[in-house]
């Protein structure tokens, strides 16, 4: 197998090179922030999306046409379509492309939060990268997404080619149940804090929600996890009881601590990772109604979903005043990662979709 993508940083390179033991070959190209931009301004009044002008690297270009010109490769799998013209000249090689989410999608829910003019470019970006996935659906032989949702939007594209899904899995063993007790009045949120849906609902959730569940639980604290959080979310500790930690090296003793892990996303598309993990954990989840169309299980079983300032406030409330409650969602979340988004089984479904590929051929 050989790996080929892109990074950002001089810490992304030196972590990518952690991939040698796990394949043949790999190539990596670093993204020149200023020649990528200036790529996405070029874009501006042409057809091509500008996402995909960030994501292209003439020199990734010409190492992959190079690999493709030494190598007979049985397959070709790219995943996201921001990085799929890299190959979609490519006629004599099955081909998957795997969508993950549907970015167009994206884009245009982007559009709603933003205000003109950045709202009129958000959704102009939306209607190119439509077009751009329609059109490279067309030279894959299968087109695959993380969750049904997603999929249903790739069919609601009317694309000729074979389509399907398989879910993103969560390594069960890593992220697992402890004995360690939680701390009854902590609530989690875990996500990049440079990433504008996280910004957004916690800035939503701690000027709206918080002070509406500390009315009757004023001792209720809330922790946001991740990095590079913005000075926007910095300021959010100014409010009580709240604590924006950063980058930290391990996210699981937080979730631990958690009674509850709440991810209130108004953007949301594609598999929320971290729900599933906090789930496989055993630490209950209150997100989004949005975002429960990302997790393959049943809200009101496996985790409770809310809309409004006073939804979210009964369900985690309902979860810190009762232990039981929150004992039986504990358990019925992890168990729903255990048969539904386990590795093995997504890696099998995956399996079938590349034997598929290769015979039809």
């Amino acid at each position: 197998m050989t790996v080929a993508s892109l990074t950002r940083s001089d810490e992304e390179s030196k972590a990518a090179l952690g991939i040698r033991d796990y394949c043949d070959d790999f190539m990596f190209e670093q993204v020149n922030a200023s020649s990528a931009v200036l790529r996405m301004i070029g874009s501006i009044p042409t057809a091509s999306p500008a996402s995909m002008g960030y994501f292209y690297s003439p020199r990734l270009k010409r190492r992959i046409a190079g690999a493709l010109a030494e190598r007979r490769f049985d397959l070709i799998f790219v995943h996201c379509s921001s990085v799929a013209p890299y190959v979609a000249d490519v006629r004599t090689i099955p081909k998957i492309l795997d969508f993950g989410d549907m970015d167009s999608q994206k884009w245009l829910i982007y559009s709603k939060f933003r205000r003109f003019p950045m709202s009129l470019g958000y959704r102009l970006e939306s209607v190119k990268l439509r077009k751009a996935e329609e059109d490279l659906a067309k030279n894959f032989n299968i087109c695959t997404c993380t969750t049904k949702a997603e999929l249903e939007t790739l069919n609601s594209y009317g694309v000729s080619v074979q389509t399907d899904w398989f879910p993103n899995g969560v390594d069960t063993k890593y992220f697992c149940p402890i004995e360690d007790p939680y701390d009854p009045d902590v609530i989690s949120f875990i996500g990049r804090m440079d990433y504008f849906p996280n910004q957004q609902c916690m800035m939503w959730f701690c000027q709206n929600v918080m002070p509406a569940i500390r009315e009757q639980r004023p001792n209720t604290k809330l922790w946001i996890v991740g990095a590079n959080p913005s000075s926007a979310i910095r300021a959010l500790e100014n409010l009580p009881n709240v604590t924006v930690t950063g980058s930290v090296e391990d996210v699981r003793p937080f979730i631990y601590r958690s009674a509850v892990n709440v991810a209130p996303l108004s953007i949301a598309r594609g598999t929320q990772n971290k729900l599933l993990e906090a789930m496989a954990m055993g630490i209950p989840v209150v997100t989004s109604e949005q975002a429960a169309g990302g997790i393959d299980a049943v809200p009101g079983e496996d985790f409770l979903t809310a809309s409004t300032v006073e939804g979210y406030r009964d369900a985690v409330l309902r979860l810190l005043n009762n232990p039981q409650d929150r004992d039986q969602f504990a358990r019925s979340g992890r168990s729903r990662v255990l048969s539904h988004h386990s590795w093995k089984n997504s890696m099998n479904k995956l399996d079938m979709l590349i034997e598929k590929c290769c015979e039809s051929s």
